[in-house]
């Protein structure tokens, strides 16, 4: 075990390297709260707490979390696409893959976690065991008070969190050390002061200490896969070091906020601008229908204060830069001016919107199949026994049944994919997935796993083709009923028809399927056996044929013999009249 001594100097080292971010990191929350007078007081007058404008940054980073929040399809990939068996095990893998995601409530998190992310421009996913459950479980956390160092490959080699409890709370979680958390010199004894620990990991083991209690360490435990439990998906930035989406337009926000602050200035000071009257004048009443008497009536009146035109254009103007700074486009509040309203227009207003997503999403796609690597591997260390698991994916609920050491067997091999319309708005995929499907661009398999929304497309395609076999039969059945009159006409008997079709509408009354309907009426005819037939032998069964009339005299237009036996089957009945 490494000297605590060392790792509280590496935590110490990994924030002093951070200063700068964690000052824009505490500025950009309380913009979000909407306390900017608490960050920029001197800007604010006396009385007046809360900007006179909306949030905008606010409303910005809540747009953009939940066009990025939908969770990407997960699947696993045959190894040999021919077999089977490897078919099988992939797509076992694909379902074990998905029930982390759905019991650890991702989709949830991930709203928060995307507001977090373009807030902050990192968001740390952990990997924690679940010994309850048995199962690993992934957990987003805050970056708010989070440091990290990467090797030159990129890979995280140390983490730490930074918390804030009270001593009462510390002491109740870990009473074993209410000795030494009370008797410490540094800091107060007072139950509500605050204490601050911390939460280090690396590749060797996870220590949760007290930096302000001589670095007393309350849990120590070595890490179960010797590799690191955490992933950090980070914005791209020029200097290595993360930055949030409005980091750059606070000032412009506090600009708006201080131009309404003056524009109410100016209307309050209109309406109690001094009263001018004419020296006739001896006695002002106030109040209304006020009387004022004087000969000259137009000499009456407030002092004007002359507002210069360039104040509200320069409103208009840091607007403008808000929404350039923060590359959210005036299209996505629905404020777009009508002569730009077509195809060009709107793509050029949302493309700068379109490629934070798909850039975000590229990121965290990334993540997000470390991440699922890191459970398939807990999962198979350390909760190796077989369980009972049900979970949904792709839209479709499932149950399944699976040991880790059987089932995944040391292959976390995961694909990741957000799809082509990922992050694009329902009429807007709609209409580019039908574009690309007519001009024969792609096929209809490839739109519907590319959709932005969870489907099974196995699933979803034996659905299609049911429901068009469906309506075939119903077709085939109501084309029968059509041939009656013709039947007449030709001297047959319809009878027999027409009471299978009542059969069938009765079984569909009381709610069977229109294929099992039919197939319950329309029962193939007996066949007989040639060597029966020269024979005249009866073939053995508990339905014997009834003996048949002598056949009558051939009708004209007819053949001799009588009339033909009308086929029992839809698909004779069918034939026959096509044949005709």
């Amino acid at each position: 075990m490494a000297d605590m001594k060392v790792i509280a100097r590496r935590v110490e080292a990994m924030k002093h390297r951070a200063m700068d971010r964690d000052a824009n990191m505490k500025r950009i929350l309380a913009v979000r709260k909407g306390e900017l007078s608490s960050v920029f007081a001197e800007m604010f007058p006396d009385g007046m707490n809360a900007p006179m404008v909306a949030n905008f940054v606010d409303v910005a980073a809540r747009d953009l979390a939940e066009v990025l929040a939908p969770l990407p399809s997960i699947n696993c990939s045959a190894t040999n696409v021919n077999s089977d068996k490897a078919r099988m095990f992939a797509d076992k893998r694909a379902m074990i893959a998905n029930n982390y995601v759905y019991n650890c409530r991702l989709q949830t998190q991930m709203y928060t976690g995307a507001d977090q992310y373009f807030t902050y421009g990192f968001l740390p996913i952990h990997v924690e065991p679940d010994f309850e459950n048995n199962m690993p479980r992934i957990r987003v956390e805050d970056p708010m008070g989070v440091y990290y160092e990467r090797n030159r490959t990129g890979q995280i080699t140390a983490y730490a969190k930074r918390y804030v409890k009270t001593l009462a709370e510390l002491l109740n979680e870990f009473p074993e050390h209410a000795t030494v958390l009370m008797n410490s010199n540094a800091g107060s004894n007072d139950l509500m002061s605050q204490v601050e620990i911390v939460r280090y990991q690396d590749k060797n083991e996870i220590i949760l200490y007290a930096p302000s209690k001589h670095n007393l360490v309350l849990s120590r435990a070595k890490n179960p896969l010797g590799r690191m439990l955490v992933r950090v998906a980070e914005r791209p930035s020029i200097d290595g070091s993360p930055r949030g989406q409005f980091d750059d337009v606070l000032f412009v926000q506090l600009a708006r906020a201080r131009f309404a602050n003056l524009a109410m200035e100016m209307a309050e000071k209109s309406i109690q601008a001094p009263i001018v009257v004419p020296d006739d004048v001896l006695e002002v009443p106030m109040g209304p229908d006020a009387v004022i008497r004087t000969t000259q009536p137009q000499a009456v009146g407030r002092v004007k204060l002359d507002v210069p035109a360039a104040a509200f254009q320069e409103q208009s103007a840091l607007q403008s830069e808000l929404r350039l700074g923060a590359r959210y486009p005036e299209g996505r509040t629905g404020n777009i001016d009508a002569s730009i309203i077509t195809g060009q227009g709107v793509q050029a207003l949302l493309g700068a919107f379109d490629s934070q997503i798909k850039a975000g999403q590229t990121i965290l796609s990334e993540t997000f199949e470390d991440v699922i690597k890191l459970c398939f591997e807990m999962d198979e260390v350390l909760f190796d026994t077989e369980k009972n698991v049900r979970g949904v994916a792709q839209g479709t609920p499932y149950e399944l049944k699976y040991k880790p050491s059987k089932d995944i067997k040391g292959d976390t091999s995961v694909e990741v994919r957000y799809g082509l319309m990922a992050g694009l708005d329902p009429s807007r995929a709609l209409i580019f997935s039908l574009q690309a499907l007519g001009a024969d661009l792609v096929s209809k398999d490839f739109i519907r796993r590319e959709l932005p929304w969870a489907v099974n497309v196995s699933l979803e395609e034996q659905r299609i083709e049911i429901e068009k076999m469906r309506e075939n039969l119903t077709a085939a059945i109501t084309a029968s009923a059509q041939a009656i009159p013709q039947m007449v006409t030709q001297g047959q008997d319809p009878s027999l028809l027409i009471q299978n079709i009542a059969s069938i509408i009765d079984k569909r009354r009381k709610g069977e399927s229109i294929e099992n309907a039919a197939l319950a009426v329309f029962q193939p005819a007996p066949q007989v056996a040639p060597e029966q037939a020269q024979s005249g032998a009866v073939p053995p069964g508990p339905q014997a044929p009834v003996e048949q009339a002598p056949p009558s005299p051939a009708a004209p237009g007819q053949a001799s013999g009588g009339t033909p036996p009308l086929p029992q089957d839809l698909g004779g009945l069918l034939a026959g009249l096509a044949g005709q």
